[in-house]
C-alpha cells in the first residue's frame, strides 16, 4: 500500500459571526438574514480582486468544534438514523464545512456574507465563486431528504 502524502491545511482567514456555540447556529445557513464578517488575512487580500462581481461565493471552512463522529446519524429532519455521508452533520472524520453565501459587501479584506451557519472564530480554508452555469445541476435526487427539507425551515 502506498504511503499517503501529508495533508496540510492553511487557513486563509477567519469567520466572525454572532453564533458563539453549536446550539446557537442555525441548522444550515440558507434562508437566514444574519450577516457574517469573513476576514481574509492581509497576505491573501490580493486574491479577492474582482470578487465584488459575484453575488454568491462558496466558503470552505474547518468545523473546529466538531468532536468525534458516528457512522450512523439522526438528523433534525428525520428520526431514522442515516449514514454519516448522507447527512450534513458537522461531526465528521474530516470536519470540513461548505456554504454558499450571498456576498453583501467587501471592505478591503473583509467580506460581508449572508446565509452562513459558521460559528464565531471558524477558520476559513478557501473561497470560490458560485457560478450557476457550473454549480447548478439538473435531474437532482435528494435521497432520504425528499419531502423533509421543505417541511421545516432550515
Amino acid at each position: 500500500m502506498e504511503e499517503q502524502p501529508v495533508l496540510e491545511l492553511k487557513p486563509i482567514g477567519i469567520i466572525h459571526s454572532s453564533y458563539k456555540g453549536r446550539g446557537k447556529a442555525p441548522c444550515q445557513g440558507c434562508g437566514h438574514e444574519e450577516i457574517c464578517q469573513v476576514e481574509v488575512f492581509p497576505e491573501f487580500e490580493e486574491g479577492l480582486r474582482d470578487i465584488e462581481g459575484f453575488s454568491h461565493i462558496i466558503l470552505i471552512y474547518w468545523l473546529q468544534k466538531s468532536r468525534g463522529y458516528h457512522l450512523l446519524v439522526k438528523t433534525p429532519w428525520d428520526v431514522v438514523p442515516h449514514g454519516l455521508f448522507t447527512t450534513r452533520s458537522p461531526n465528521r472524520p474530516c470536519p470540513l464545512g461548505l456554504s454558499v453565501g450571498e456576498l453583501v459587501a467587501r471592505e478591503k479584506n473583509i467580506l460581508k456574507v449572508k446565509g452562513l451557519d459558521a460559528l464565531d472564530g471558524t477558520p476559513l480554508l478557501d473561497i470560490k465563486p458560485y457560478v450557476p452555469q457550473i454549480d447548478e445541476k439538473a435531474n437532482i435526487k435528494v435521497g432520504w431528504f425528499e419531502g423533509k427539507v421543505e417541511s421545516r425551515k432550515i
